[in-house]
Parts: C-alpha cells; structure tokens; sequence
C-alpha cells in the first residue's frame, strides 16, 4: 500500500463521533488538508445518533479489549478540553438471569482491569449509592450473580458516567477547526470521483480519487474516508458500491462477510422534572440493565431526565430493495421524533421498575436513534476490500459515542496500516462475524410500522 503523505487531501463523508474524532487523530499526526462533509444544513448534524442529551460512557464490556479502550477513554474524558461535558456519577448495572454472561464477563473485566467498583448483595446494600428520598423500584430477586458469587445482585463502576453528548459535538468541531480542519454543512454526497490507476499509483483500475455532492460540487481526495453512521448503507447503495460486488469479487466461499452495517432505530423518551424534583435525582448514577436494555440518566442541567432501550431495534426501508434507513426530524418533521406505541409501553416498564415514582410523570418528548449495527457488534474501520481509495469508519452499533476521544486513533493506524493483524481483522469490512456475549436482549430486529407510532396521549405517566 502507498503510504499517504502528510499534504494530500483527505475528504470524510460525515461530522459525527467517528468522523470528528477521525479528524482530530489526523490532525494531531500532521496531516494538513483534512474535509469534513455534513449531509446537514447544522455541523455536526442534529438527527445524528451522537447528537442527543447524553450518552453513557461505561467500562463495562464483556470483551476485554473495550474495557481497556473505555478506560483510556474515559482517562481522556477528563481532560480540559472538554470543558467538562464528562460527568462521573458511576454506572449502576444489575445481575439479570435473562443476560447473565454478558454481565458476569463485563463485571469480572471492570475488576480484572482496576476498575473502582462497589458489590451489592441486598437492596438496602445498593439503596447507599442512590440519594435518599428517591424510590426505587429496583427488583433483585431474580438477579443471578457470577462465579465464586452467586449472592452478588448488582454492581457499581464508579469509573464511569455520561457525556453530554451534543455539546461534545461541537465542543470538537471547535477544536478540529481550528487545527485547520475544512468543514462544509449541507453536502449530501452523491457518488465517487473514479481514478486513473496511474495517477494513484495503483495497478487496480477499481479506484476513487474523490466524492461527488448532489449540489453539483466535487472534493477530490487521495482517500475517502466514509463515516456516515446510520446513512453508509444508504450511501453505498447510492454510490453502486453495494457490499454484494465486493462480495462476488471475493469469492462467495471465502469465509468472510462483507458488509457496512444496517440501520436501526433505537427508542429514547425524556421527561422534564421540577427544579426541586431533579434536584433528588440529580445525584443518581447511570442505571443499566443488560438484561432488558434499559437505561436512565441522572437530570440535565435543564433537568430532563432520559431513558431509553439498548435492544435490536427497527428497520425502516421505503422500498423492498432498499435497505434500511434512518427516519428523523429531518427527514420527516416532527412525525420523525414519534416512536412505536410498544416501545413507550417498553421504557414506561422500565421506569417502573427502577425509579417508579418517574412513571408516573408524561414523557415531554421521544426520539428514534439510528444506530449502524454490524452482525457482532464490532466496529466496521478499515479499507474498502476491492476499492482502492476507500476507507471505512462506521457501524457505532450504539456503543461509539464515548470513545469519542480516541476511536479516531483506530481510523488513523487503519489508513496508515498501523493496526495490529489481531484489531485490523475484528474491524474489517471483509471479516467472518466475530463471537460476543451479546449485549442486547429483547425482541428481534421489527420493521417500523408507521401505522403504530405514539400520539400525544400515549405519552401520559402512570395514573398515581
């Protein structure tokens, strides 16, 4: 592979966590004409996955090779320049017998790793990490604890917390600009530039020297790097470089899977509290149950209290040959934000049982967040398998945001062919599905059926 040098043109199709942080590590290495491209009219766009309230930045993996990831993360987290969008009120995660080895394996990585961590055994045991005055409804007797203690319900990573993860955002815009990064709102990529072999020095004829946008203006590029998020399986089906090609190319009996992610739409609802009421909560850690995907933040600082469902999620595709795509504010106004009635029963079942005094309260507001899931759960960074010129950065499978500080690092040592042959092959758009405990439970992967989104009066609490 020719190796890039410092002054060509590098062009990345997206401004959220990975194409930020991608500029970011590319910047610090020297590299000096460095574009970021945002399909949206705002930068880093507001329909994005990462642009929300809050995101959890945990340690807690079953895979050991995130929980040391995590953690120099969340070591870089609390650097000044993030001006304190890190908050670190700990991650509270149960025991569940319906995900059981998921949380053993994350739990036994968090110590195995130093991680500070507090067991609980009984409720009055976790009740000290919760202020008083806030009811719980945490329910321990079906927890199921790990080896050597089966009498452990539930623990707390106090190495851990939340972002506020739109103001992380634009809190790395700033930065990324002004090490010289170009960034342009409102380009929609339409296709690729093609490249004569011998400019690149290339024997292939299969080859990119550049993107297209649909307003009629070209960026050229010695690479592309594409970190679109949910929208790469949309774009590459747009650009004709759907991953069936590549396939064929590489033979249908090679043992490898090609593949840039499929969107899914995952459930979020928020909940304005009083200023008195979010000032009993505020204190709260994350609370994450694996076992059903649940998860609830402490209050903002606007004290808007968010849940959501870390589950497969739903398909959303506007044709039969199209693959899924996301379904947003943007894309369709506030009819976007509304997610399926089933789910608000999900989160309002979530809340019961652990603050049920919230489910009493109508949700203010919902939100589709579409995820680009893989088929195991790993990222998708590394080159194009048949197209020179391409590289992949995508498939957050909802768990990217809080490696917001150094996920670039691994799209760097990608396009320097830097990673090592262990990393290089788990990431690779070519690659056989890795084996995980799987994070996620709950019902399978459901086409969105426009016809049974929430109205006004679904959003209504408990009666009291």
């Amino acid at each position: 592979m020719v190796q890039l040098k410092k002054d060509e043109p590098i062009v990345i199709v997206g401004a959220g966590v990975f194409g930020l942080s991608t500029a970011l590590h590319l910047l610090e290495r020297g590299y000096t004409d460095v574009t970021l491209l945002e399909r949206g009219k705002d930068v880093p766009a507001r329909d994005s996955a990462g642009y929300d309230l809050n995101k959890i930045v945990r340690s807690s993996y079953s895979d050991p090779f995130y929980t040391e990831l995590a953690r120099d993360a969340i070591r870089l987290w609390k650097g000044s320049e993030w001006k304190g969008c890190y908050h670190e009120s700990g991650v509270f995660v149960p025991f569940s017998k319906t995900n059981p080895v998921y949380v053993r394996e994350a739990y036994e990585n968090d110590i195995s790793q130093g991680a500070r961590v507090s067991e609980f055994r009984t409720e009055a045991d976790a009740r000290q990490v919760f202020p008083e005055g806030v009811p719980l409804g945490v329910d321990f007797s079906t927890a199921e604890g790990t080896s050597g203690k089966p009498d452990l319900k539930a623990y707390m990573n106090h190495d851990g917390g939340w972002a506020e993860s739109g103001r992380s955002l634009d809190v790395l815009l700033e930065r990324v600009r002004a090490m010289g990064a170009k960034v342009f709102a409102d380009k929609e990529v339409s296709g690729t530039i093609q490249a004569q072999s011998d400019r690149l020095n290339d024997p292939r004829a299969d080859a990119v020297a550049g993107v297209r946008c649909a307003d009629g203006s070209g960026y050229e590029a010695s690479v592309v790097i594409v970190a679109a998020g949910a929208w790469t399986p949309m774009l590459m089906q747009r650009w004709g470089l759907e991953s069936q090609s590549a396939q064929e190319k590489l033979g249908a009996d090679s043992g490898m899977h090609v593949g840039v992610g499929m969107a899914t739409g995952q459930t979020v609802a928020m909940i304005q509290l009083t200023p008195e009421d979010a000032e009993r909560y505020r204190s709260c850690p994350v609370v994450l149950d694996f076992g059903s995907g649940f998860y609830i933040f402490p209050p903002t600082a606007d004290n808007v209290v968010k849940c959501a469902i870390h589950g497969n999620g739903y398909l959303h595709r506007v044709s039969e040959s199209s693959p899924s795509a996301p379904r947003t504010a943007l894309t369709d106004g506030k009819d976007g934000l509304r997610i399926p009635k089933d789910a608000v029963q999900a989160l309002r079942e979530g809340l019961r049982g652990v603050y049920p005094e919230l489910a009493k309260k109508a949700f203010t507001g919902t939100r589709l967040c579409w995820y680009n899931d893989s088929s195991d759960d790993d990222w998708v960074i590394g080159r194009h398998p048949t197209l020179h010129g391409i590289v992949f950065a995508t498939a957050g499978n909802g768990h990217a945001f809080k490696f917001l500080p150094n996920i670039g690092r691994l799209v760097a040592d990608a396009l320097e062919d830097k990673l090592t042959p262990e990393v290089a092959a788990r990431f690779a758009p070519h690659r056989a599905p890795n084996a995980h405990a799987p994070s996620r439970g709950g019902p399978p992967t459901r086409p969105l059926d426009l016809g049974q989104l929430c109205e006004r009066t679904d959003l209504d609490g408990d009666s009291a």
